[in-house]
């Protein structure tokens, strides 16, 4: 099943400042912010949203195939993503750009603030998606997710005008993104991504209600944070799944990658919506123990006992049979 995530190649800064950003911030002066904060640590890690989700399909036993724009810099990351089961074969390399870098400084209510660099991301526009699936074969899903904007239309056009089935994961981009593009990135998609937060600024800047977003895609797939997610879509019945519980959460980053890595692979596994909500969520409790987006590890074995203890027996017994 040829799985191809197209987004975002980033590495990751990311700062833990020990208060609350809410105690420092005065609300009637926000349009003079101006604030600095002495952080406890800094972490640099591997990161953006594809190598993300590339990472924790391949750490499940599938080999995504990773669409997106490095720069030369990129050749250390290339290494550990490959040795984690991604190909990397597809992926664009600037001559003239860096790549891009996200800047994430975390508070201890979890609160963030958080800057973002496109630097080589701005290439990703120039990737047909064609030659790709001439190598590995017709995709089954194109997941399209926050990337150069221009680079998301253009990918989600072409999987229109070649008939191959896209996933929509706006997400980060949608906060800088006008109703029109919003529009064109969605309407169609097998699957809509989006966070509770998300779903609803989806409804604001398309003029769409929550009815005409189900009407245009095929399943809707809202994470609601630490109360798990929430499925729906045309000829489904709807439900709501619970997160992983005594999860130490350590940091946040990612964590919506995971849980997006684990469902894609419950869906090339052909266990239906709930069970691959469930594999989702489970990816993504390790992610939230972890520093970083792609430090967490675990064997199978680990892996469906703790599916096991959340979701029961026949649920474990059923990813047990994949991941062997």
């Amino acid at each position: 099943m040829p799985l191809l995530i197209a987004g975002s190649i980033a590495t990751d800064h990311l700062m833990s400042f020990g208060g609350k950003f809410a105690d420092s911030l005065v609300v009637d002066q926000l349009d003079k912010l101006s604030v600095s904060f002495l952080v406890d640590d800094l972490e640099i890690r591997r990161g953006g949203i594809a190598p993300n989700m590339c990472f924790g399909l391949g750490m499940l036993g599938l080999r995504p195939v990773l669409v997106g724009a490095a720069g030369e810099d990129f050749a250390d990351y290339r290494s550990w993503l490959e040795r984690h089961g991604v190909d990397c074969e597809s992926v664009h390399i600037s001559s003239t750009r860096h790549t891009a870098r996200f800047v994430c400084t975390t508070d201890a209510a979890m609160a963030q603030f958080a800057s973002f660099y496109p630097g080589a991301m701005s290439e990703a526009r120039l990737i047909e998606l064609a030659p790709i699936a001439a190598r590995v074969g017709t995709p089954d899903y194109v997941l399209v997710g926050p990337d150069d904007p221009e680079a998301m239309r253009r990918h989600t056009e072409e999987c229109r005008q070649r008939g191959y089935p896209f996933i929509a994961d706006p997400s980060q981009q949608l906060a800088f993104s006008e109703g029109e593009l919003i529009r064109e990135l969605i309407d169609g998609a097998a699957l809509l991504f989006s966070n509770e937060y998300e779903s609803h600024m989806i409804q604001q800047k398309t003029g769409w209600s929550a009815d005409e977003v189900l009407d245009r895609v095929g399943v809707q797939v809202t994470t609601l944070g630490a109360r798990g997610v929430r499925v729906q879509g045309r000829g489904i019945e709807a439900f709501e799944l619970p997160a992983v519980g005594d999860v130490h959460a350590l940091e946040p980053t990612g964590v919506g990658d995971a849980f997006r890595a684990g469902f894609l692979a419950g869906l090339a596994w052909d266990l239906g919506l709930e069970r691959s909500a469930q594999v989702g969520c489970v990816l993504a409790a390790y992610v939230v123990e972890t520093v970083g987006t792609q430090e967490y590890s675990f064997t199978p074995e680990a892996f469906t006992a703790r599916l096991g203890q959340q979701y029961g027996a026949v649920a474990a017994a059923e990813v047990a049979e994949r991941l062997s």
